[in-house]
């Protein structure tokens, strides 16, 4: 059995820490839904306008990283032989649409 612990773990090592994720480290990974930010105590002491900003932060963030997978998945070079890149593009799409909804209703609730 102990064998089995340590090649389920890929450095080798006993995980002893977990790292945390902190309210400024998820707006960076473009995390923007109000209801997660909320799992964080110092969201409650922000202003209205001031979490807005993070919400806006978080979701040029998001979008940044979107573009990045849609261009890194654009630059396969035969979409013949690859259609599960081709499914791929076309989520990354999908969900760049998704966000601009998002993004305008969050605007709008946030402009109340």
């Amino acid at each position: 059995m102990e064998d089995e612990e340590k090649e389920q773990n890929l450095g080798g090592k006993p995980q002893t820490t977990l790292t945390k994720l902190t309210l400024e480290k998820a707006v960076e990974l473009g995390e923007y839904d109000p209801k997660f930010l909320a799992n964080f105590p110092e969201w409650h002491t922000f202003s209205r306008h001031v979490q807005f900003e993070y919400i806006r932060r978080a979701l040029d963030n998001r979008r940044k990283q979107l573009l990045t997978h849609w261009a890194e998945l654009n630059n396969v070079l035969d979409f013949r032989n690859k259609p599960e890149v081709w499914e791929a593009l076309k989520n990354v799409e999908k969900q760049m649409h998704n966000l601009l909804g998002e993004k305008e209703r969050l605007f709008s609730e946030y402009s109340k």
